[in-house]
């Protein structure tokens, strides 16, 4: 299951002080599971914007914890600043990055607005995706009079916060209101022009730019702008939605760049956007010669972008997400002026090289040290996290059959259907990856209930029933492999079918190993049941195991039968 991660970026009214802003991120570093990312103070806004991500849980912790942080240092009566602000912490919006939809994440951001209400006493309103009424899907609407408006506004029916609403007291004077939101992830792209020219960097930004140019009379260069009733220019639109774009020259790149905020990347992806700037620009006889990401990026966007190119190309797009990204890098010329690194540059990245530090991670290991752990004296790994890799190792091989047999000499118009059959694949390769290191930890699960107490009469019955948990999941896991390993089968027995002839012996192994997956896991399933006090559940999960055992027995037989026949 891919892993729910949500960026959080407050804005605090202080960027000055710099030991307050550190005593803030202390707050927000103080949380386990969240990785600070960016902590950008400006004097003239006396502003602080910050940056974390992990998961919601725990970005919902940290958000709290620094926002009291922020209430109890910042006395917004002595507040000044040229940015617009009405509280300690002034906006907070939460962001997807993977794993989790929008919906939910403005379902987050309001239960959080809810939590800063009761728990610190501070007023909260719901902005954007968060809104409870449409109007103040505006940030404006919300922030309308700034900090000076909120007694006013506190009573005022219309103008209320959507939590935390009473009388203007002595608390609010403090502390101001906040703003809580869900907005999609913002992208800040620049894209290298082979040209000095700001006036042509800027034309193309406004051919492609959402909001376009002002519509003229006459010449579209120098005729007189046209305006509408109320005086306000009247704009023609440009092609790519959700993206603000201006030209600009950069002296220490010698270059004229087109730079743009994406700020809805489900509406306009970064590989549309490039393709749109790569148009746009040969129409005006200027050439795109790279693209220079600033700030962070979520994985998604690489990995479809990766995908788009080798669409283009008919070629398979059944590859694991690191060549994906590879391919997305070169494909829109990332590394154009400094080198693309996506361990630094990939929000996902970065909070796996976190996590590495301090979990050690099976599928992390090298093949030898994998096995090297297997057989030492410790009972874990063993042969669920076993059964789980031969299974991914199954996948793994028709996966590799799929995407020989793409780029086959005379099968060119046969591409796409084998790169589903190579996407098919990866997904379940993933899946008992994932598996091998949860086998592991289901295990660890029933070891750490043998270190709770059983003094009591209390204590003995909590420690039976965290047994019975434990148990039941360390059943379960090794049941989800051995669906997982069954799904192998599909795919190598299309890749034996219709796979490279060449190959068709890889698609036999895959049989194998797919089998013996489901056999191993079945074992687990068996031996771990038996530990259960639920017997009806005990018998339906056996039950289950060995039915699914019957079918890949079966379905091996007949694979190899096909191997057996092409090759002799």
């Amino acid at each position: 299951m891919q892993k729910r991660i949500i960026e959080c970026v407050p804005n605090f009214s202080e960027g000055r002080d710099m030991e307050v802003i550190k005593q803030i991120t202390n707050a927000i570093e103080s949380v386990k599971g969240v990785k600070l990312l960016d902590v950008d103070p400006g004097e003239a806004t006396n502003r602080t914007v910050i940056t974390f991500v992990g998961e919601p849980e725990a970005v919902a912790d940290a958000a709290v914890a620094s926002i009291k942080r922020a209430t109890e240092l910042i006395d917004m009566r002595l507040h000044k600043g040229a940015h617009p602000r009405m509280g300690a912490c002034d906006v907070c919006p939460l962001i997807p990055v993977s794993g989790i939809t929008m919906d939910e994440c403005a379902e987050l951001a309001r239960a959080l607005a809810k939590r800063i209400a009761d728990e610190l006493a501070v007023p909260t309103y719901c902005y954007e995706a968060a809104a409870f009424k449409p109007e103040r899907r505006n940030l404006a609407v919300c922030r309308e009079g700034e900090y000076e408006a909120l007694p006013e506004k506190m009573a005022n029916e219309d103008k209320r916060p959507d939590f935390g609403a009473r009388a203007y007291d002595e608390g609010i004077a403090r502390t101001g209101a906040t703003a809580v939101g869900a907005r999609d992830f913002l992208v800040a792209v620049n894209y290298n022009l082979n040209t000095t020219s700001t006036r042509r960097a800027n034309a193309i930004a406004f051919d492609v730019r959402e909001k376009g140019r002002p519509k003229r009379e006459g010449n579209p260069i120098t005729g007189k702008i046209i305006k509408d009733e109320n005086g306000e220019p009247v704009m023609i639109p440009g092609t790519l939605k959700a993206c603000k774009a201006i030209g600009w020259f950069i002296e220490e790149y010698g270059i004229a760049q087109v730079s743009m905020n994406m700020t809805n990347l489900s509406v306009t992806p970064l590989h549309v956007a490039f393709d749109e700037v790569c148009r746009a620009a040969d129409a005006r006889g200027v050439r795109v010669t790279g693209t220079e990401i600033v700030g962070l990026v979520p994985k998604k966007t690489l990995v479809d972008a990766g995908r788009h190119f080798l669409l283009k190309q008919h070629r398979s797009t059944g590859l694991p997400e690191r060549e994906l990204v590879r391919i997305a890098i070169e494909s829109m010329g990332l590394s154009n002026l400094k080198e693309f690194k996506p361990e630094e540059k990939v929000v996902e990245y970065i909070l796996e090289a976190e996590e590495q530090k301090s979990v050690k991670k099976l599928v992390d290991m090298t093949c030898a040290a994998f096995a090297e752990e297997t057989a030492s004296e410790s009972p874990a790994p063993g042969g669920g996290s076993i059964s789980a890799y031969m299974g991914a190792l199954a996948a793994a091989l028709g996966t590799m059959v799929a995407n020989l047999s793409s780029h086959k000499a005379g099968w060119d118009d046969r591409w796409e259907f084998f790169s589903c059959w190579a996407e098919k694949g990866m997904a379940v390769m993933n899946e008992l990856l994932a598996l091998v290191d949860e086998d592991t930890a289901a295990f660890n699960r029933i070891m750490d209930v043998f270190g709770m107490p059983k003094g009591t009469a209390e204590e003995k019955a909590a420690r039976a029933a965290a047994m019975e948990v434990a148990t039941l999941y360390a059943t379960e896991v090794p049941l989800r492999t051995m669906k997982a390993a069954y799904k192998a089968f599909e795919v190598v027995r299309a890749m034996a079918v219709e796979g490279n002839p060449n190959s068709v012996s890889d698609a036999g192994v895959g049989a194998l190993a797919a089998r013996s997956a489901v056999m191993g896991a079945c074992l687990n399933v068996r031996i771990n049941a038996a530990g259960l006090k639920d017997r009806a559940a005990a018998e339906r999960l056996v039950n289950e195991a060995m039915e699914i055992q019957a079918l890949a027995q079966q379905a091996e037989k007949e694979i190899l039968a096909i191997v057996d026949s092409k090759i002799d």
